[in-house]
């Protein structure tokens, strides 16, 4: 039996996370971030992490002649509103505050795009988070020492041991952006099943 051929894989996202999870598959991959204008104003976080990480997916896609495209956004999700990256640090403190010592939703949303046959695969996955609610002095720390620019949430959650962030339910990978465990899955899935065309 033919061993499956491992296709060409492209990241469209300029996060250094997503980088990092994506070199545990051990194989190459390029990195070609989609320079969007995301739509915001979305009533479900489902909904929303669909549509932008489609819509990524669909700006690099048409460049690709031939691999699978891989492109995810991720929202915190509270109070009915989505959590996005903070515009500044005064923005930071204000969704800290509005987090802490609550558990708040993680959606990443996940869009897989083969080409040149345009099979797409497309899933979202919530995990469940925990921000531990700090005092003042405690957020001027944490806003000076953390990465809080680029993440949406205002954190970039530890795997192993974060002293401010626990994951109830779910995934790991999924708070970090990018939920390996499944994308494993369903790109062996798309590589198993390239209808013969040698890509």
């Amino acid at each position: 039996m033919e061993a499956t051929k491992q296709v060409r894989l492209i990241l469209a996202s300029a996060s250094a996370a997503r980088r990092e999870l994506l070199t545990r598959l051990g194989r190459p991959f390029e990195v070609r971030p989609a320079h969007i204008d995301e739509p915001t104003g979305f009533r479900d976080p489902r909904t929303e992490v669909q549509t932008v990480s489609w819509l990524k997916a669909a700006a690099i896609a048409t460049t690709v002649k031939e691999g699978i495209v891989i492109s995810a956004d991720t929202i915190g999700w509270l109070d009915g509103q989505a959590i996005l990256k903070p515009v500044d640090e005064a923005d930071a403190r204000r969704i800290l505050r509005q987090m802490g010592g609550r558990e708040h939703e993680l959606w990443t949303g996940v869009t897989l795009w083969r080409r040149p046959d345009d099979v797409q695969l497309i899933w979202q996955e919530r995990s469940l988070v925990h921000f531990q609610g700090l005092s003042e002095a405690e957020l001027d720390r944490y806003l000076a020492t953390r990465s809080w620019k680029d993440h949406s949430g205002a954190y970039a959650i530890e795997e192993q041991g974060d002293p401010y962030v626990r994951v109830v339910e779910g995934s790991v990978t999924n708070v970090i952006g990018l939920p390996m465990e499944s994308l494993q899955r369903h790109l062996a899935w798309l590589e198993e099943h390239n209808s013969g065309r040698g890509i």
